[in-house]
């Protein structure tokens, strides 16, 4: 397995368009296994997609898991992921390991029921809300060439600068 270098915005392969995948095989499998490292390896990251780490391929790993109050499905691998039918809208804070500068307010839609496959090529379908939904809709979104930057309504007062943290130093035992 192999931690990946992660695209960044203003990288334009961002906006490219991911083709569906095709070849349920053990190259898939091992891809997959190096793109759920290299989510791990990112700053506190529930999601991850494929064109990030520069394969345009319709996969993404979401877990969000790590919020225990939050209903989710665990850690997700979608393969050819379809939002097929999703209800009413919310507002909220997202942020992108290829944007790592900003976190910016984006409406999402608070329920979704999306279809996709798993590694192995099966079909599956969850019923999303939340936190879940809005985070594959935020990953989906990268499939289609876009990013959470695009779709907030206003990058003056939407947009927002992240924060960054000192990190603590760890303490030498009195000798």
């Amino acid at each position: 397995m192999a931690i990946l270098d992660i695209l960044k915005l203003p990288d334009p392969r961002l906006k490219q368009v991911s083709t569906p995948v095709e070849h349920f095989d053990a190259a898939l499998r091992d891809f997959v296994a190096d793109l759920e490292e290299t989510r791990q390896d990112g700053p506190a990251a529930v999601g991850i997609a494929a064109p990030q780490v520069g394969r345009f391929e319709r996969i993404v790993i979401v877990d969000c898991s790590s919020r225990p109050k939050t209903p989710n499905h665990g850690n997700l691998v979608l393969i050819n992921p379809e939002i097929v039918h999703w209800e009413g809208y919310e507002m909220g804070r997202e942020g992108c390991l290829s944007v790592p500068d900003y976190t910016g307010n984006v409406i999402r839609a608070t329920q979704i029921r999306l279809r996709a496959q798993d590694p192995e090529g099966a079909v599956h379908e969850y019923e999303m809300e939340g936190y879940e939904a809005r985070a594959v809709q935020h990953e989906i979104d990268h499939l289609d060439g876009m990013l959470f930057v695009d779709r907030v309504v206003s990058r003056r007062t939407d947009l927002y600068q992240r924060k960054t943290y000192a990190k603590k130093k760890k303490s030498k035992p009195a000798a």
